[in-house]
């Protein structure tokens, strides 16, 4: 059994802000990874557009309306008051002074700024078309080098664990549910190692692998809120998934993200007829909201037949098309497109749940002992609909606002080594891959076609069906196999399809992200 004082389980954005955060202020921290290169799998590295920040005409009032307008104005009013202030000041001491993130700057040498959908002006950072990948590794970097911080690499978090269900005095029953750490699998070693703590912080990111067309990478399959599901932790606005309106469409390989910022920056919309369409949806054309923009692509994909629209940016300056989105142009290459000369074919995909696990400003869930950070929780800065390259901005602010608050509240909780923790019980059974890659097709396909972009009620209560079943199925087989990788997150796949379907079906009202036709 490994103890510290905090737990951090995750290690993009979130994770390594509230690590370093918990670190700085004395505490000794625990950080789990599920891969071994958090620089290039997790959440944050394949981040490319930005983050938001505060230029020379922006406040926090502008900043906040904005976040308002975008997520239909049912935003929680306190937190997005506080990341609005906050955020800018975390950005510049974590990010730019800390870090040494070296986000692009102009001829002059100031900072650059790009505008993105629903902002009212330009004022998001950036490095290139690389934002993400740039920021994990300036954290990643630091996080290692503290002398506070163990990491543990390859490691993924099976159950958490919780006082009176995983301990071994029975009258623990009794007691408040509090949450003492995690249980943790090695494939390597098939180990499974207990993790204890005062305080253990999620940040397990999002899960869009739930979806068939998603821009998430292959662990984004909803670990942490299925985990904080099982205990008890409420989870609210899983109904308000963002469907990014440009994801690469070429047949029979993964959704890649063409940043927000190719549209920011003045790329249009068109059909394959090469006829702007956005502008008969939306007076912001292509800077309009992000679910407006993707219910308006497939709107258009139904009334033409096509299986996707384009983005053209041809009609930019070339050379400097290929300075400011290196990486989409190698990408585009790399497909044999020229987006120089061609249009980007492109469709929508499932990219970031604006709702998660519920916590307070500082990050706690109702759970004695938890906190969430990062995509996997909902603080309600997001409200129906995230506004552009706020994500990392709520990541890196609530890491360190929940590591704060945790170092403070250390004497609330528990030794949690003043209780025995039950060993994990191995079973022996291999899994049967053809049974996993077959139940992911189910949850996808499913997710993808009835609680996808427009939802109604018989396509929800389909899915909800569909759903139940392939649970009864899923935990049955779970229970007698050995818990590798795979079988844990088709497990935690489906508790979260469950969940998020759920709440869109109790939800009847469209709004935001969140569009029903019946």
């Amino acid at each position: 059994m490994k103890k510290s004082d905090v737990l951090v389980i995750g290690a993009g954005a979130a994770g390594c802000s509230a690590a370093l955060r918990a670190a700085d202020l004395g505490l000794s921290v625990v950080m789990l990874s599920h891969v071994e290169r958090p620089t290039e799998d997790s959440n944050t590295s394949w981040a490319q557009g930005g983050i938001a920040y505060r230029s020379e005409a922006d406040s926090a009032a502008i900043l906040a309306q904005d976040i308002q307008f975008a997520g239909a104005m049912i935003c929680r009013d306190e937190a997005v008051a506080l990341l609005a202030e906050r955020g800018p000041e975390v950005v510049r001491e974590l990010l730019i002074e800390r870090c040494g993130v070296v986000f692009d700057r102009n001829p002059e040498g100031e900072l650059h700024f790009t505008a993105e959908g629903a902002h009212s002006l330009a004022r998001v950072l950036h490095v290139k078309d690389a934002t993400g990948r740039y920021l994990s590794q300036g954290l990643l970097h630091e996080v290692q080098k503290h002398p506070n911080i163990t990491i543990y690499y390859g490691a993924t978090a099976i159950d958490l664990i919780m006082r009176g269900y995983h301990t071994e005095d029975a009258k623990d029953i009794y007691l408040t549910p509090q949450c003492l750490g995690v249980y943790a699998m090695f494939p390597d070693t098939r180990q499974v190692k207990a993790f204890v703590a005062r305080e253990t912080l999620l940040a397990t990111g999002g899960l869009g692998q739930i979806y068939h067309h998603t821009t998430n990478p292959e662990r984004a399959r909803g670990d942490g809120v299925a985990m904080a599901y099982r205990v008890g932790a409420r989870v609210i606005h899983l109904e308000y998934i963002q469907f990014h309106p440009t994801a690469l469409y070429i047949p029979n390989t993964p959704r890649f993200l063409i940043s927000e910022s190719v549209r920011g920056e003045g790329g249009w919309l068109v059909n394959r007829q090469g006829n702007r369409f956005m502008k008969d949806y939306h007076e912001l054309a292509e800077l309009a909201p992000r679910d407006v923009v993707a219910r308006a692509i497939h709107e258009e994909m139904l009334e033409t037949g096509e299986d996707c629209v384009f983005l053209d940016v041809s009609h930019l300056d070339a050379g400097w098309l290929v300075e400011r989105f290196p990486n989409i142009y190698q990408l585009c290459q790399d497909f044999g497109i020229d987006l120089r000369e061609q249009p980007i074919p492109v469709v929508p995909a499932a990219h970031y749940s604006c709702g998660g696990i519920a916590v307070d400003l500082d990050g706690r869930t109702n759970i004695p002992g938890l906190r969430a950070i990062g995509e996997v929780s909902c603080t309600g800065v997001h409200g129906a609909n995230r506004l552009a390259s706020t994500s990392l901005l709520e990541a890196i602010t609530w890491g360190v606002l929940a590591a704060e608050s945790a170092a403070h509240e250390q004497h609330l909780h528990p030794d949690p080594t003043s209780y025995q923790v039950r060993p994990w019980e191995l079973q022996t059974e291999a899994p049967d891959p053809a049974l996993i890659q077959q139940d992911w097709m189910t949850i996808q396909y499913t997710m993808w076609n009835y609680v996808g972009l427009v939802r109604s009620n018989r396509r929800l209560k389909r899915a909800l069906q569909i759903l139940r079943e392939l649970q009864f199925e899923v935990e049955s087989f779970y229970r007698h196999t050995f818990p590798s990788d795979e079988v844990i997150g088709l497990r935690n796949g489906v508790q979260t399809a469950l969940a998020v379907t759920h709440a869109a079906y109790r939800n009847r009202k469209s709004l935001g992200t969140h569009y029903r036709v019946s």
